[in-house]
């Protein structure tokens, strides 16, 4: 595919952006890579300044590049066509597409599926080899659901659904719309829900609800449990990595971004567009504003005001943080210091 008829294909993405491409320049675009990497035959992107010494080692054949005129001029002279936009990530994104397209198989149901005579299949769906799914399910169109999927009695399931090989959806959890869950998630499970007694623990049973809304999507390996009564809610587009825990009664907002091993105890409640880094630990029953962000590690006991950055842990505000941890690598400095104005000070 030629770089001009890229261009084409994204008009309609980049028609409000800049574009600029020396019509002499038309080089073959077999693929995308990232700039580091890229040889000949391949798109990539440069999405700042800080990048600019990457246009002149890159092998790449077209560039993605911001609205900087600097980088633009670089790319210019080495000879390599570029097309400009605000959002130079979000354009290569786009670009992908034009290459790559995830495995969609087409519609059956394999012999070995096991599904209860009262469930209910929209149109066009893919049921998978082994896949067992249980009485009174009602699920929508145009679905993928992979091998060894198991969907528990009454699950609710909207249209256009991927879920991938051997996740699990628990009993009456409702799923939206366009949702992916992938392989090993397991979706309305139990709450981690004991009262202690004088001689043990009392198991107090789960009978709440699991819902994620349209646009949700679930990584690898990540739990999303159900409450006592009640529900855990996972708001419309909002994105859970891998190794995520979130547990029951939690309410996380819109738009969303949790990454990988993030953990949240019962009844945390997240606001939208919040963003958790890896790793993440919130306590119960804390609250996180809208457009929070906890950077990596973060140890969140309390609250979040909207739009505050946290770190640390116990969390406080980013630029404490920084303060703290430039002072932490001179405590023995200082301790020794103490010690010594202890000393003169016990011997005046």
């Amino acid at each position: 595919m030629q770089f001009s008829e890229i261009v084409s294909k994204l008009n309609d993405t980049i028609k409000a952006h800049s574009l600029t491409a020396n019509p002499e320049q038309n080089p073959e675009i077999t693929g995308v890579a990232a700039v580091d990497e890229a040889t000949t035959g391949n798109l990539s992107y440069i999405e700042g300044s800080k990048f600019a010494s990457l246009i002149k080692s890159t092998g790449a054949s077209a560039l993605i590049l911001p609205q900087d005129e600097k980088l633009q001029i670089q790319a210019t002279e080495k000879g390599i066509p570029w097309l400009a936009t605000p959002e130079p990530r979000l354009l290569f994104a786009q670009a992908i597409a034009l290459f790559y397209q995830p495995y969609r198989p087409t519609p059956e149901i394999h012999p070995t599926a096991v599904i209860h005579p009262t469930a209910k299949i929209g149109s066009d769906a893919y049921i998978g080899p082994h896949v067992v799914i249980s009485s009174g399910v009602e699920i929508g169109n145009h679905a993928i659901i992979h091998p060894n999927v198991v969907i528990y009695p009454e699950v609710k399931i909207g249209d256009r659904i991927t879920l991938h090989a051997n996740c699990t959806i628990h009993e009456r959890s409702q799923i939206g719309a366009d949702c992916v869950i992938h392989s090993g998630a397991v979706i309305g499970a139990e709450g981690f829900g004991f009262v202690p007694t004088r001689t043990a623990w009392f198991k107090m049973e789960q009978s709440g609800y699991t819902v994620l809304e349209d646009g949700v999507e679930i990584g690898c390996n990540s739990a999303i449990d159900r409450p006592a009564v009640g529900e855990t809610r996972i708001g419309k587009n909002t994105k859970i990595d891998n190794l995520v825990q979130i547990g029951h009664g939690c309410k996380i907002g819109t738009g969303c971004a949790i990454a990988g091993q993030v953990g949240m105890a019962g009844g945390v409640t997240v606001g939208n567009r919040v963003i958790l880094a890896g790793q993440v630990g919130i306590a119960n029953q804390a609250k996180v504003g809208d457009g929070a962000i906890a950077t990596a590690q973060a140890g969140i006991i309390s609250s979040v005001a909207p739009g505050e950055i946290v770190s640390g842990t116990p969390a406080v505000g980013h630029k404490l943080y920084l303060k703290v941890s430039a002072i932490y690598s001179r405590l023995p400095e200082i301790y020794q210091f103490f010690k010594r104005l202890q000393r003169q000070l016990g011997s005046s």
